[in-house]
């Protein structure tokens, strides 16, 4: 009997760590070494506890690698990014990262980002339509 394939917007969590389990499992194998992927977080909250923004990423093979960082328009300018992005690095450094990349539109923050020393070594033209994603890197330490 062939495997059904279904399409879907939810797949849930089961679904994200089969495949998720597949590929590191086979990554691994090939590339001679375990990878070593943490999660890595650094949240902004309020006097509640409620999360406002923050960072979110991973480290692996001695690279981190920052998924989401957002702040509201009343938390910025003031350098609470900067130190965000600071404290990741540091972590990352503890657990013997070398390197650091990221990704960012033509509207989002790429000049935020070269200002800390990331340089672009890829561009994505036309995604979305009109704008570029660009993927930065930075070497640590």
């Amino acid at each position: 009997m062939a495997p059904e394939i279904l399409v879907t917007d939810t797949p849930g969590q089961a679904a994200y760590d089969a495949i998720l389990g597949g590929i590191v499992a086979y990554n691994e194998i090939h590339a001679g070494m375990p990878s070593g992927h943490r999660l890595l977080a650094v949240l902004v909250k309020d006097e509640a506890g409620k999360v406002l923004g923050g960072l979110w990423g991973m480290t692996g093979w001695q690279w981190l690698f920052v998924h989401l960082l957002w702040l509201p328009e009343t938390l910025r300018g003031a350098g609470l990014g900067r130190d965000l992005l600071g404290r990741a690095e540091a972590e990352a450094l503890a657990r013997g990262c070398g390197n650091v990349w990221l990704d960012t539109y033509s509207f989002q923050a790429r000049s935020f980002y070269e200002k800390l020393g990331y340089t672009v070594f890829g561009t994505l033209e036309g995604y979305p339509a009109g704008h570029r994603r660009y993927f930065l890197q930075k070497r640590l330490g």
